[in-house]
């Protein structure tokens, strides 16, 4: 880490697994017998799609809400989410008896907002981008006094996300190299900044698609940039990361040792290994580490955890993914 002083540290990390211990699962992890055999080295599954809420998002949005005053969560919580972080929220919102209010775009798929509205939460879908979705976010906290709880560029979410980190180390103590998925880094930031708190000599590498990769693109550039938002399989990893952002800029930038993108045929093959191979039922987001294990796009220094990040995906689209019906973006042709 350079010695340099980072927004979210491996102490924040420590504190918030204690706050969230008995909240949030602590997630298998296994061999893959299939994949170990194709690299030459072991490679394992962090099965975190088996969260209480099919998704990593439950680790951060738990320690956010648990780390408000009483009069914060009685105001009620609101956050733009493509659907996981809005699941999480709504459902730690309202185990600490406060009420979460989700905006989303239009992209977002309706199994996600139809689980939001479930777990009682207010729903508003905005526009087709989750720009436009946090443009509403900033209307409800300065009309309505609601408590924004962003679904990554917020300390007490990437050390939530963190505890993830934590658990691998635990889990993989010679660890040598972590592939996690990236959209707008809370998850890849915090799990670096854990993984390489313990395991400097590990390689965290963060995954994503190749059409609208608004980290890479940013990391690329040398600042927060804007990313058209296109259709994907791994539609958790869309939207862009914030002009503003104050958090997982940085810490992705400095910690993570590469990020490599994956196409969208290769994201398929990626959701139908897990599937075929492992019997685990992945959304397109949680597949990239399978994904770029397959397509060898990342050096196999083991041991290798790749993170299975969620399983909040549309049956109806996996069915036709497994099937080879369905694909985005240029391989669509």
């Amino acid at each position: 880490m350079n010695g340099k002083t980072l927004p979210v540290q491996l102490d924040d990390i420590r504190g918030a697994a204690a706050r969230i211990d008995g909240r949030v699962l602590r997630t298998p992890m296994v061999e893959s017998v299939a994949l170990s055999e194709r690299l030459g080295v072991p490679v394992h599954l962090k099965l975190e799609h088996h969260q209480t809420t099919g998704s990593f998002k439950l680790r951060g949005a738990t320690n956010a809400v648990l780390s408000l005053s009483a009069d914060e969560r009685a105001r009620g919580v609101v956050a733009a989410s493509t659907g996981n972080h809005g699941r999480a929220l709504a459902f730690a919102a309202r185990a600490e008896g406060s009420v979460a209010t989700i905006c989303m775009s239009s992209l977002v798929p309706q199994n996600k907002v139809s689980e939001i509205r479930r777990l009682g939460a207010r729903v508003r879908i905005i526009g087709r981008s989750q720009d436009e979705a946090q443009e509403e976010v900033d209307r409800l906290v300065a009309e309505e006094g609601l408590v924004m709880v962003p679904p990554f560029d917020y300390p007490a979410v990437v050390a939530g996300q963190g505890t993830l980190g934590l658990e691998i180390v635990e889990q993989i103590p010679e660890v040598g190299t972590v592939l996690v998925p990236l959209s707008g880094g809370g998850l890849a930031a915090g799990v670096a900044a854990a993984v390489k708190g313990l395991k400097p000599q590990a390689r965290v590498i963060g995954l994503t698609m190749e059409c609208g990769a608004a980290m890479k693109a940013s990391l690329d550039a040398g600042r927060p940039v804007l990313v058209e938002e296109l259709p994907s399989l791994a539609d958790s990893l869309g939207g862009g990361i914030g002009l503003d952002n104050r958090v997982t800029f940085d810490l992705c930038r400095d910690l993570l040792d590469d990020v490599v993108l994956l196409s969208e045929a290769e994201i398929a093959a990626g959701m139908r290994h897990a599937y075929a191979v492992e019997r685990e039922v992945v959304e397109g987001a949680a597949a990239v580490g399978i994904a770029a294990l397959l397509a060898g796009k990342v050096e196999s220094r083991g041991p290798v955890v790749t993170i299975l990040s969620g399983r909040n995906v549309d049956m109806e689209q996996h069915r036709r993914v497994m099937n080879g019906e369905i694909i985005y973006g240029k391989d669509a042709a």
